[in-house]
């Protein structure tokens, strides 16, 4: 029998991680992310740039995950990572650049607070934002495509992380 979220065996926990995303505009990847943020246990959803209209289309794709996320929508997001820094977090940028490394090599200490960073559908992450990151991931892909949907990549950044912090401990 195919269990539901009203008899899963899955118990509730949240992780040092908070989830930015920069300038995601898409209804459906916006509701999908809320999703996302409650099924990882992540503590806190930041959508950030130019704040969005949360409508019909969000909440849809969202499946009421809104009502149980704490997030914000915050326009300055320099000054929102140099904040997390100061707070001890770990910057993590998940974007295909010279320099990133592939995710399956990311190392996780015991209680590392973590902030990662999701680019928007169209643009990724902008370089100011890279500059300020400590780290930046992507995901390898063996197919013709070079990118792939903010939503898709972010489950797969969440399992990696949520996986390692439950490795860590």
């Amino acid at each position: 029998m195919q269990l539901n979220h009203y008899n899963s065996k899955f118990k509730t926990q949240e992780f040092p991680i908070v989830l930015i995303t920069t300038n995601v505009i898409r209804p459906a990847n916006i509701g999908s992310l809320f999703r996302l943020a409650d099924a990882f246990g992540v503590k806190q959803l930041i959508l950030g740039g130019t704040k969005i209209e949360l409508n019909r289309k969000v909440w849809n794709t969202a499946r009421a995950t809104e009502k149980v996320v704490d997030f914000q929508q915050i326009e300055d997001l320099p000054a929102l990572i140099l904040n997390l820094k100061k707070e001890n977090y770990s910057i993590i940028s998940l974007e295909i650049t010279q320099h990133s490394q592939p995710i399956t090599e990311l190392d996780f200490n015991a209680g590392q607070k973590i902030a990662l960073i999701v680019g928007s559908e169209r643009y990724g992450i902008d370089s100011e934002i890279l500059q300020l990151s400590d780290s930046i991931f992507h995901i390898e892909m063996f197919g013709q495509n070079t990118s792939m949907n903010v939503a898709q990549a972010a489950s797969i950044a969440l399992f990696k992380l949520t996986t390692a912090i439950q490795d860590a401990k």
